[in-house]
Protein backbone atom coordinates (compact mmCIF):
# COMPACT_ATOMS: atom_id res chain seq x y z
CA UNK A 1 0.00 0.00 0.00
CA UNK A 2 2.03 2.83 -1.34
CA UNK A 3 0.15 4.31 -3.69
CA UNK A 4 -3.80 4.77 -2.33
CA UNK A 5 -6.87 6.06 -3.96
CA UNK A 6 -9.64 6.71 -1.58
CA UNK A 7 -13.50 7.30 -3.17
CA UNK A 8 -17.16 6.99 -2.10
CA UNK A 9 -20.07 8.92 -1.65
CA UNK A 10 -20.19 11.97 0.36
CA UNK A 11 -20.60 11.25 3.80
CA UNK A 12 -19.04 7.80 3.88
CA UNK A 13 -15.80 9.00 5.46
CA UNK A 14 -13.29 9.16 3.05
CA UNK A 15 -11.49 11.90 4.78
CA UNK A 16 -11.75 10.11 8.32
CA UNK A 17 -9.74 7.26 6.72
CA UNK A 18 -7.36 8.88 4.72
CA UNK A 19 -6.52 10.33 7.88
CA UNK A 20 -5.95 7.62 9.48
CA UNK A 21 -3.93 5.23 7.05
CA UNK A 22 -1.72 8.50 6.55
CA UNK A 23 -0.93 8.68 9.81
CA UNK A 24 -0.44 4.87 10.25
CA UNK A 25 1.57 4.38 7.13
CA UNK A 26 3.41 7.52 7.73
CA UNK A 27 2.63 8.52 3.80
CA UNK A 28 1.70 12.01 2.29
CA UNK A 29 -2.39 12.75 1.71
CA UNK A 30 -4.09 15.19 -0.63
CA UNK A 31 -7.98 15.80 0.12
CA UNK A 32 -8.80 16.70 -3.27
CA UNK A 33 -11.32 19.53 -2.14
CA UNK A 34 -8.54 21.06 -1.46
CA UNK A 35 -7.08 20.76 -4.46
CA UNK A 36 -10.16 21.57 -6.38
CA UNK A 37 -11.69 24.33 -4.58
CA UNK A 38 -9.91 28.11 -3.00
CA UNK A 39 -11.08 29.62 -0.04
CA UNK A 40 -14.29 30.97 -1.90
CA UNK A 41 -15.38 27.53 -2.68
CA UNK A 42 -14.88 28.70 -6.62
CA UNK A 43 -13.63 25.39 -8.72
CA UNK A 44 -10.21 25.22 -10.84
CA UNK A 45 -10.30 24.62 -14.26
CA UNK A 46 -10.53 21.21 -15.30
CA UNK A 47 -6.95 21.38 -16.80
CA UNK A 48 -4.82 22.69 -14.20
CA UNK A 49 -7.24 20.30 -11.70
CA UNK A 50 -5.86 17.31 -13.97
CA UNK A 51 -2.71 18.62 -14.67
CA UNK A 52 -1.98 19.02 -10.36
CA UNK A 53 -3.22 15.52 -9.85
CA UNK A 54 -0.65 13.95 -12.47
CA UNK A 55 1.76 15.81 -10.26
CA UNK A 56 0.54 14.32 -6.92
CA UNK A 57 0.19 10.45 -8.49
CA UNK A 58 4.43 10.70 -9.86
CA UNK A 59 4.89 10.61 -6.28
CA UNK A 60 6.71 7.24 -4.86
CA UNK A 61 4.06 7.43 -1.81
CA UNK A 62 0.57 9.33 -1.41
CA UNK A 63 -3.06 8.75 -0.48
CA UNK A 64 -5.39 10.73 -2.66
CA UNK A 65 -8.96 11.29 -1.01
CA UNK A 66 -12.09 12.37 -3.30
CA UNK A 67 -14.16 11.17 -5.74
CA UNK A 68 -13.75 13.50 -8.94
CA UNK A 69 -14.62 10.85 -11.32
CA UNK A 70 -13.91 13.01 -14.14
CA UNK A 71 -10.48 12.54 -13.05
CA UNK A 72 -10.54 9.26 -11.37
CA UNK A 73 -8.41 7.51 -14.58
CA UNK A 74 -5.74 9.76 -13.75
CA UNK A 75 -5.46 8.05 -10.15
CA UNK A 76 -6.27 4.80 -10.54
CA UNK A 77 -3.41 4.69 -13.83
CA UNK A 78 -1.23 5.12 -10.36
CA UNK A 79 -2.31 3.93 -7.64
CA UNK A 80 -1.15 0.11 -5.86
CA UNK A 81 -4.82 0.06 -3.81
CA UNK A 82 -7.89 1.68 -4.62
CA UNK A 83 -10.38 1.49 -1.48
CA UNK A 84 -13.67 2.12 -2.22
CA UNK A 85 -16.51 3.13 0.21
CA UNK A 86 -19.61 1.92 -0.75
CA UNK A 87 -22.00 2.59 2.34
CA UNK A 88 -25.79 2.72 2.15
CA UNK A 89 -27.18 6.28 1.60
CA UNK A 90 -28.32 6.54 5.37
CA UNK A 91 -25.01 6.26 6.61
CA UNK A 92 -23.57 8.57 4.39
CA UNK A 93 -26.54 11.20 5.49
CA UNK A 94 -26.06 10.33 8.94
CA UNK A 95 -21.86 10.91 7.79
CA UNK A 96 -22.94 14.38 7.12
CA UNK A 97 -25.39 15.15 9.66
CA UNK A 98 -22.39 14.37 12.26
CA UNK A 99 -19.38 16.44 10.50
CA UNK A 100 -21.90 19.37 10.11
CA UNK A 101 -22.50 18.70 14.08
CA UNK A 102 -18.78 18.69 14.40
CA UNK A 103 -17.78 21.69 12.30
CA UNK A 104 -21.26 23.89 12.17
CA UNK A 105 -20.92 24.26 8.92
CA UNK A 106 -18.62 26.19 6.60
CA UNK A 107 -15.04 25.30 5.15
CA UNK A 108 -13.25 22.62 7.23
CA UNK A 109 -9.28 24.16 6.24
CA UNK A 110 -7.60 21.20 7.39
CA UNK A 111 -9.30 18.98 4.33
CA UNK A 112 -11.06 21.39 2.21
CA UNK A 113 -14.53 20.00 2.65
CA UNK A 114 -17.38 22.85 2.55
CA UNK A 115 -20.08 21.78 4.76
CA UNK A 116 -22.81 23.19 2.27
CA UNK A 117 -26.02 20.62 2.16
CA UNK A 118 -28.67 21.24 -0.09
CA UNK A 119 -31.08 19.20 -2.07
CA UNK A 120 -29.15 18.57 -5.07
CA UNK A 121 -26.42 16.95 -2.19
CA UNK A 122 -28.98 15.07 -0.36
CA UNK A 123 -30.70 13.66 -3.80
CA UNK A 124 -26.78 12.80 -5.07
CA UNK A 125 -26.16 10.80 -1.97
CA UNK A 126 -29.45 8.79 -2.11
CA UNK A 127 -28.65 8.21 -5.68
CA UNK A 128 -25.45 7.53 -5.69
CA UNK A 129 -25.50 3.57 -5.79
CA UNK A 130 -27.74 3.39 -8.23
CA UNK A 131 -26.30 6.40 -10.37
CA UNK A 132 -22.31 7.40 -9.73
CA UNK A 133 -21.38 3.32 -8.13
CA UNK A 134 -21.89 1.40 -11.70
CA UNK A 135 -19.93 4.19 -13.42
CA UNK A 136 -16.74 4.31 -10.69
CA UNK A 137 -16.70 0.66 -10.72
CA UNK A 138 -16.46 0.58 -14.38
CA UNK A 139 -13.53 3.55 -14.37
CA UNK A 140 -11.70 0.90 -11.80
CA UNK A 141 -12.21 -1.93 -14.00
CA UNK A 142 -11.11 0.29 -17.25
CA UNK A 143 -8.01 2.57 -15.89
CA UNK A 144 -7.45 0.06 -12.44
CA UNK A 145 -6.81 -3.30 -13.18
CA UNK A 146 -3.74 -3.72 -11.21
CA UNK A 147 -5.15 -2.21 -8.28
CA UNK A 148 -5.80 -4.01 -4.99
CA UNK A 149 -9.35 -2.87 -4.94
CA UNK A 150 -10.82 -3.23 -1.04
CA UNK A 151 -14.45 -2.25 -1.37
CA UNK A 152 -15.94 -1.62 2.54
CA UNK A 153 -19.55 -1.67 3.17
CA UNK A 154 -19.55 -0.04 6.42
CA UNK A 155 -18.10 2.12 8.88
CA UNK A 156 -17.21 -0.79 11.11
CA UNK A 157 -15.44 -2.17 8.10
CA UNK A 158 -13.21 1.25 7.58
CA UNK A 159 -12.76 0.61 11.40
CA UNK A 160 -11.20 -2.62 10.54
CA UNK A 161 -9.14 -2.10 7.74
CA UNK A 162 -7.58 1.27 9.62
CA UNK A 163 -6.84 -0.96 12.85
CA UNK A 164 -5.07 -3.83 10.71
CA UNK A 165 -2.91 -1.41 9.16
CA UNK A 166 -2.04 0.68 11.97
CA UNK A 167 -0.78 -2.68 13.98
CA UNK A 168 0.71 -4.15 11.25
CA UNK A 169 2.78 -0.54 10.83
CA UNK A 170 3.57 -0.05 14.61
CA UNK A 171 6.90 1.11 15.21
CA UNK A 172 9.61 -1.16 16.96
CA UNK A 173 10.21 -0.17 20.28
Amino acid sequence: MERIAIIGCGGSGKSTIARQLAQSLEAPLTHLDRVYYDEQWRPLPQGEFAAQQEELVAGERWIIEGNYASTLPIRLAAADTVTFLDLPAVACLWGIAQRRWRYRGGQHHQDGVYDRITWNFVRYILDYRRSMRPWVQSLVREHGPHVRLLTLNSRRQANQLTKRVRDEHQPLP
